[in-house]
This record gives structure tokens, sequence and C-alpha cells, in this order.
């Protein structure tokens, strides 16, 4: 099934397999015409005081031109094997890719990003290896094989017939090999997918690492997960050890005798020493393919169990929700409604439970609560990351499942708790490849927000070079140049996840004016750990175990004296009377 699924990104290519197959079949028959021509040289002119020039001459520059032609024809065949295998694995590569983008939220949620980036790189490499080596090594070893079988028919009918029995030996070995090694490198790939889990989360989180000291813990953990590996690489190089070349050179040396008892007591009359010659020979060239194909056995097994790997990846069905129904509708107004929400991210716990409430054009709705509560569940659903399991959510009148991907991302701008920069320029950061945005729009919406004034202290202005994460910005830097990447589109709606919560004091009053300029005249849903960025909210719901417990004005929901009240007296420092 998975070399079914592999050969079908052949089909593009089927001209240039053609003239590759081509090739090796003239490669193969010059190599295998070689032995014949000493074979006629020994038996026809190798005659003692009696040396033919002329003859000699043609056989001598025959059998030079076809070495020759042996190592023209196989390097031309092997470029044209390996020119397809590389744009198979490109277009592997970026079909891996692509689906990988189009997954949902909740398939990243319990896949370690480490563990993904080896089955995108790592196992396609493998993969790569049975294009390039394998297949194109077992294609030229068995048609090989092939034209010397053809070669010793010719020689002796009766003693190659004999010789087809090694032909099931050689595929008993290979598939005792097959079902022996299958396990063994399914733990390799495996390992070394954690491997790659652990060192991509360590580094990620290093900081923590080590102001924690956890340096030794996470030692010993990696220690381990590399000891396995360990482990089932040298079982792999035991059972290599044992079946591949050991094995082979034992049936070669057999094979040898028999022949030589064959030509010694099994036949009647002179036998033409040209004739030995060239059988033996001939075995010999066929057991060097057989022991190319026992040794490409090793790469096979890997790449097909890291194809398997890949295709699993390309079978996940848990895609990112998809728009429903026809026509194209338009975020206009930004009116959203939740009504009767449910919502569970593993099937069995709610995390949200019969949330109901309305935001009017224009208004703003901030969402409170302790860590855990839903808050967050409330946007991922508004932005369609997951899909809604019960109720009902509609923006102007029209389900959300009603909108395109393109519509929702334009009229909605999120802006997170921890802004993502790319490798680029700010610039880029800002238009994000927007074809649609000029270089004014992208200075109007960092004039909008106040960025331009720390964008243009820097040595190249909108064209300062941004690293992995914009680790070189502070993180209000990075929060408002996130701010007008958002506001570069102009939203209607905006989502706000605690903009202000990760920067300083001085910067929180920038940041809190380019909110309150943000926010006017559009939608905003507003996530609020400190109640104080939140009080002039037109709404506050209070949640509570996912569940809305409370909903009203700053000073309505501090009258109520419930939750809301614990919570702002708390973040005052002020403790509640007894």
């Amino acid at each position: 099934m998975v070399m079914r699924r592999l050969l079908r990104y052949l089909r593009p290519h089927r001209k240039s397999i053609t003239v590759a197959l081509f090739l090796l079949l003239l490669a193969t028959a010059a190599e295998v015409a070689g032995p014949v021509l000493v074979k006629v040289f020994i038996d026809d002119y190798l005659i003692p005081g009696k040396f033919p020039v002329q003859p000699l001459v043609i056989l001598g520059s025959a059998y030079l031109l076809l070495h020759c032609a042996v190592a023209l024809l196989q390097y031309f065949q092997q470029f044209s094997f390996h020119k397809i295998a590389q744009r198979v694995i490109q277009q592997l590569r970026v079909d891996v890719f692509g689906k990988v983008q189009h997954l949902g939220l909740s398939f990243f949620d319990r896949s370690p990003g480490g563990a993904l980036i080896s089955r995108i790189t790592n196992d396609t490499e493998a993969v790569k290896e049975l294009f390039v080596s394998v297949l194109a090594f077992f294609v030229k070893d068995i048609v090989l094989i092939l034209g010397v079988f053809v070669a010793m028919f010719l020689l002796d009918t009766k003693l190659a017939a004999y010789s087809l029995v090694l032909l099931p030996i050689f595929y008993g070995l290979m598939y005792t090999y097959h079902r022996l090694s299958h396990r063994v490198y399914q733990t390799i790939r495996q390992k070394l997918s954690e491997l790659n889990a652990k060192l991509n989360e360590s580094l990620q989180g290093m900081n923590v690492i080590q102001a924690f000291r956890q340096q030794e813990r996470l030692q010993k953990a990696f220690e381990k997960t590399n000891r396995d590996h360990y482990r089932a690489n040298m079982k792999n190089v035991r059972l290599n050890g044992l079946l591949l070349r050991p094995a082979v050179d034992l049936i070669y040396i057999l094979t040898g005798i028999a022949v030589l008892t064959y030509f010694g007591i099994g036949t009647e009359g002179v036998v033409q020493i040209g004739v030995l010659y060239a059988f033996i020979n001939l075995l010999n060239r066929m057991f060097e393919p057989v022991n190319e194909m026992m040794r490409q056995l090793s790469f096979l097994q890997q790449s097909m169990v890291s194809a398997a790997r890949v295709f699993e990846l390309l079978d996940e069905e848990e895609r990112a929700p998809a728009r429903e129904g026809e026509g194209h509708p338009e975020i206009r107004r930004g009116r959203i409604v939740f009504n009767d929400v449910t919502f569970s991210y593993d099937g069995r716990n709610d995390v949200l439970k019969n949330i109901s409430f309305t935001v009017e054009p224009g208004q703003t709705v901030a969402l409170v609560g302790h860590t855990g509560s839903g808050k967050t569940s409330i946007i991922n659903l508004l932005m369609r990351f997951y899909p809604l399991n019960r109720g009902s959510i509609t923006i102007d009148g029209v389900p959300l499942s009603r909108f395109t991907d393109e519509e929702l991302r334009r009229r909605i701008g999120l802006v997170l708790q921890d802004p993502f920069l790319f490798v680029g320029t700010v610039e880029e950061n800002i238009r994000l490849h927007h074809p649609g945005l000029a270089d004014e729009d992208v200075r109007e919406a960092a004039r909008f927000v106040q960025a331009e004034g720390f964008i243009e202290k820097l040595p190249r202005g909108y064209q300062e070079p941004v690293g992995e994460r914009g680790a070189t910005f502070s993180s209000g830097q990075r929060q408002l140049l996130s701010f007008a990447r958002t506001m570069a589109l102009q939203p209607k709606i905006l989502v706000l996840d605690e903009a202000t919560a990760s920067v300083d004091t001085e910067t929180e009053e920038k940041i809190q004016e380019a909110l309150s300029r943000m926010r006017k005249g559009r939608t905003t849903i507003a996530i609020a750990h400190r109640l104080s960025t939140v009080q002039d909210a037109d709404l506050i719901l209070v949640l509570h175990q996912g569940e809305i417990v409370e909903r009203g004005t700053h000073q309505e929901l501090l009258a109520q004296k419930g939750l809301y009240h614990k919570m702002y007296l708390l973040q005052q420092g002020v403790s509640e009377p007894a």
C-alpha cells in the first residue's frame, strides 16, 4: 500500500523514467556482453603459437568500447533516476507542508512540534533515499540479473536452468530480512522523533530550564531516549551483520563450488575453458547486484517506515473547520451572537457550558475569570480554530460556518498576549505579504498604533531585520508591531487576548492608548486578567468553570459583590471585609 502510493508520485515523470530504463537496458546489455567477448577470445583465438592480429584487435577494441559505453550509459541513467527522485521528494515535501498548514489546532495540541519537524524533514529525507538509491539500484540490479541469466542460457542451458534455484533463495533471504527488520526500523524512527521533540522543547524553554535548574533532569531524560535509540540501532546492526553480506557471500561460495563440480565431473567430453570462465564471471556479476540489493534493503526498510509516517500525516483528517453553505457573506456591522454554546476539546469534558451573549456593533465586551474558566475557548470558537460542538455563533445574523476563511481572517483582527514575529523585516511583518497593502498603508497602520516612533529610530527603519520570534525587540515593541499588523487590514471586529499582560508600565500606557484608538467604532471582545484594563467595557462577562456566572458593567458587578467583586479586591490588594 505504501509502495503503491509512493509510485503514484512517479506518474508525472513517465517519459523521463522510460528514457532512464532504456539507458539502463543498454548499459546492462553492454555489461553482460563483456564476458561473452572474453569467452570468444579464449575458446576461438587463444591458440598456442597462433595469434591472429586483426580479430584480436577487433575483440580488444570492442571490449574497450563496451566498458566506455557502460560507464557513459550508467552515468546518464543514474543522473536521470536521481533527477526524478529529487523532483518526487520536492513534491512530497510540498504536499506534507501544505497539509500541515491546514490541519486543525486540536491536532497540534496533541502533537509535539519536534516530532512533526522530524516527519517533515528526517522522514521525507529517508524517503528520498528510496527514490535516489533504492529504486534505481533495484531496477538496475534486477535488469542486470535477468541479463546475466539470458547470457548463461546462451552459454549452457542445463547449468543455467539449475541456477534458477538461486532466485527463490534470494527472495527468501530478502523476505526474512524484511520481516525481522521492519519492527526494528519502526522503533528507530520513533525514537529519533522523540529525540527531536525533546531537543525542540529544551531549546524553546532554555530560559525556564536554567532558571529552575532543570538541566540534570532533562539531561537524564534525553540520555534515556538516546540510549533507547542506540539499542534499536544496535539490533539493526546485528541483523544486518547476519543477513546481508555474510549470508550472500556464503551462498556465492556454495554456488561457485557447485559450478566447478558440475564442470569437473558433471559434464561429458572436453570442457571449454572460455565457457567456464564466462560462467564464473557471470555468476560473479550476478552476485554483485544481489549483494547491492541486500545492502539497499536496509535503506528500503528505513524508507518504507518513514513513508508510512509521512502518509499517516497526509491522511490526518482533523482539518481546520471548513465553511459550509452557499454564497459569500461579508461581515459589515460586526454584531456577534453566541447562543447556548457548549464545547469540549476531547469530546468528554465540556470547557464551555451553555454560553450565550450578544455583542452589538461598536461595543466592547470583556471576558474575565480565573485560569481555565473558558475565556480563550470562546476566542478559539469565534476565530473558527475549532469546530463547534453544540449551539450556534452568528455574525450579522449569518452562521459562522458560512463565512470563508479569507473573510473571517480579514474582518476579525486577532491580537495575542504573546505576539509572534516572523523572520524578515519590520515592513514584512506588518504587511504579511498581503498584495493589496501599499507601502503607505503599512506606515499609516504603524502611525495609528503609535509604533512609528520606535520604528524610525531603528538603524534601517521599516527594513530593519527581524530575528526568530522577534527576539531583538522588546515585548512592548513586538506588541505594537502586532497591533500595526492587525490594523493594516482594517478589521470590523477586534479580538484581544490580554494585550498588556507582559509589558512594563510605561509601554502599557502607549499600548492602552493604541488600544483605545483601535477599539473606536469596532466590535471588540477582550480577554482581561487585569480588571483595571476593562473598567470602561460596555459589558463584562465573568466566567467560572466554563459558565457565565455574572454579567454587567464594572460598577454593576461591584455592586453585586459576587465573584467579580472578590477578584477586584484581590487585585487591588484589599482584604474583603469579614
